[in-house]
C-alpha cells in the first residue's frame, strides 16, 4: 500500500507489513473479548490500520460493520442497537460520539497495534459463514442490515473482467470503506496482486486533489463514481494539468451520462467502463473492454450472473420493454445470507426464485442493458442510496415541520439530490432562514449526505385514498420541472 494523506502525511507498505499489521489487529480484538459472531463496528478513515481491523475482524470470525464518519449520531446509533454490536473501533477525532454508546470502545492511533503480537491467527470459517454487515435504506422504515458471507468478500469478479487487474500495477478506488463500492474495491484488487494507492481526504471530494494524486503516483487502473467526474469535467484543461498514465478506469454507483464518458474520453483518452450493482449483490450488470461500449448503457450481465429483465410476474419482457432488474436466487457468491435478524423478510426478499432490484431497464436486441430508474422510492444521490422515510422522520423531529415528504431532485453534479416537501406546523412561516435551519437540523441527526438540499414548502401533499404519501407525484413533478426536461 501507498497511503498518502490531505496534511501531506505519507507511508509504503509491504504485503509482509500489512499481514503483520492484520495480526497485530486480530490479537488486539481478540484481548478485547472479540470472538465468532460479534459485531465490530468500525469508524474511520482510511488506513493501513483501518485494511488491518478490517482483516483482524475476519481472522476471528467476527461480522465487520464498518460506517462512515459522516453519518450523523442517530444513524450510528440505530446501527450500533440493531446490531447489537459488541466493540466499536475508532479514533480521537470520533471517540466522542460514542461516549453514551452501550457498548465498548476500541480507540486507535499509530501505536496501537505496536505492543501486539505478529503471530499468525485465524479461525476456521466455511464460505457461508457471516463476515460483513452493511445497512441499506429503503422506501419504510430505517436502514435495515445486509448478511453477506466470506464467499462474498473473494467473489468480486469485476476485477477480473471489467478492470482487469494485473499483478503489480497501481490501483486506486475513490469509493469509502464503509460500502461495497469501497471495501470490494480494496480487497479485489489486491488479490490480484495489484498495489493499493490511497488517498485520505480532508473532507468533500476535491477534484484537483484527487487527479493531483492520481498522476504524482502514476496509478494505471482506477474505480470511480459519476459524481467524481462530473466534478472533475469542472476542469477544463484536466488532461494538459493533470496527466494520467490510466489503462482501465470503471465507474459504479449510479447511472453513468454519456457526457462524462466523453470528457473522460477527451481528457485521458480512456473509455470509462460502467458497472451496476447494489449492496445486496454487486456487480449484476457491467461493461467490459473486450465488448463494445455504448454510451448510457449498464453492459451486459456479469459472466456467471442469472440477470433477468422481469414483469410483475416474473415473465421475461420482450427487447425494449420496460421491466424490472432481477437476479435468479443463489445463483452466484454474492448472494446474501439475508436481513440482519429479520427471518420473515429475508424469506420473502431472498427466499424465491428471483430477487427483485426494484430498479427498472430496459433491454435491447443485442442484450444490452438501459437504466430506466427506480422502481420504488429510494433516492441515489452521489451514489448513496437514501430512504425517503429516514429523511422525513428526521424533517419530523424538528419544530417547525407538521408534514414532510423526500423525493429525488435532478442535479447536474449529483444526479440527483434529496428535496423536501414540507408543510408547517402553526404559527411557523415559510422563510430561506428556517429552511437552512431545517436543513442544519437534518444533516446533524442524519449523515452530511442524506438531508434535503432542497427545501419547498407546501400547504397540502399528495396522498392515496389510506394517508399514504404519493411520492410518485412529487418526483414526476421535479422531473417535469427540471431544465433539460
Amino acid at each position: 500500500m501507498v497511503w498518502e494523506s490531505f496534511d501531506g502525511s505519507y507511508r509504503e507498505l509491504v504485503w509482509g507489513e500489512l499481514q503483520d499489521l492484520a495480526n497485530q489487529a486480530a490479537h488486539t480484538l481478540a484481548a478485547h473479548g472479540v470472538e465468532r459472531g460479534d459485531r465490530i463496528a468500525v469508524v474511520l478513515s482510511p488506513t493501513p490500520e483501518t485494511a488491518a481491523i478490517f482483516f483482524g475482524v475476519w481472522k476471528l470470525g467476527a461480522i465487520l460493520l464498518s460506517m462512515s464518519v459522516l453519518y450523523g449520531d442517530d444513524s450510528i446509533r440505530h446501527r450500533l442497537a440493531d446490531s447489537g454490536a459488541k466493540l466499536v473501533v475508532t479514533d480521537s477525532a470520533n471517540a466522542g460520539r460514542f461516549e453514551a454508546a452501550m457498548t465498548q470502545l476500541l480507540v486507535v492511533n499509530g501505536q496501537t497495534f505496536a505492543d501486539a503480537s505478529t503471530d499468525p491467527i485465524m479461525c476456521d470459517t466455511s464460505a457461508d459463514d457471516p463476515a460483513q454487515l452493511y445497512y441499506t435504506s429503503g422506501t419504510t422504515g430505517l436502514a435495515k442490515g445486509i448478511v453477506h458471507a466470506h464467499r462474498y468478500i473473494l467473489g468480486h469478479e469485476e476485477f477480473v473482467y471489467c478492470h482487469e487487474v494485473e499483478d503489480g500495477e497501481r490501483f486506486h478506488g475513490m469509493g469509502e470503506w464503509a460500502w461495497a463500492a469501497g471495501i470490494a474495491p480494496l480487497l479485489g484488487p489486491w488479490r490480484l496482486g495489484a498495489l493499493q494507492c490511497v488517498y485520505r481526504r480532508e473532507g468533500g471530494f476535491d477534484p484537483h486533489r484527487q487527479l493531483d494524486f492520481l498522476s504524482r503516483h502514476r496509478v494505471t487502473n482506477v474505480f470511480t463514481t459519476p459524481t467524481a467526474m462530473r466534478a472533475m469535467m469542472s476542469i477544463g484543461d484536466a488532461g494538459t494539468r493533470y496527466p494520467q498514465t490510466f489503462r482501465r478506469v470503471c465507474s459504479a454507483g449510479e447511472p453513468l451520462n454519456p457526457e462524462a464518458i466523453r470528457w473522460f474520453r477527451e481528457q485521458y483518452g480512456v473509455t470509462v467502463l460502467d458497472y451496476y450493482g447494489l449492496t445486496e449483490s454487486y456487480p449484476l450488470v457491467a461493461n467490459y473492454p473486450f465488448m463494445e461500449v455504448r454510451e448510457g448503457s449498464m453492459g451486459k450481465p456479469m459472466p456467471g450472473w442469472d440477470v433477468e429483465i422481469l414483469d410483475e410476474d416474473e415473465n421475461p419482457v420482450v427487447p425494449g420493454e420496460r421491466g424490472e432488474i432481477c437476479l435468479r436466487a443463489r445463483s452466484n457468491p454474492h448472494y446474501p445470507l439475508g436481513y440482519w435478524q429479520q427471518p420473515e423478510e429475508s424469506v420473502e426478499v431472498f427466499g424465491g426464485a428471483w430477487f427483485h432490484t426494484k430498479d427498472a431497464a430496459r433491454q435491447d436486441e443485442d442484450g444490452y442493458v438501459w437504466y430506466e430508474g427506480r422502481a420504488d422510492d429510494v433516492i441515489i444521490s452521489a451514489g448513496y442510496r437514501i430512504g425517503p422515510f429516514e429523511v422525513e422522520s428526521a424533517c419530523l423531529e424538528h419544530a417547525a415541520v407538521r408534514e414532510a415528504a423526500a423525493v429525488a431532485a435532478p442535479d447536474e453534479l449529483r444526479g440527483n439530490v434529496v428535496k423536501a416537501f414540507i408543510i408547517l406546523a402553526e404559527h411557523h412561516e415559510p422563510s430561506d432562514e428556517l429552511a437552512e435551519d431545517i436543513k442544519r437540523f437534518v444533516r446533524a441527526r442524519l449523515s452530511a449526505y442524506a438531508y434535503p438540499r432542497q427545501i419547498e414548502f407546501v400547504t397540502d401533499l399528495p396522498k392515496t385514498l389510506t394517508g399514504k404519501i404519493r411520492r410518485i407525484e412529487l418526483r414526476e413533478l421535479e422531473h417535469d420541472r427540471a431544465p433539460s426536461a
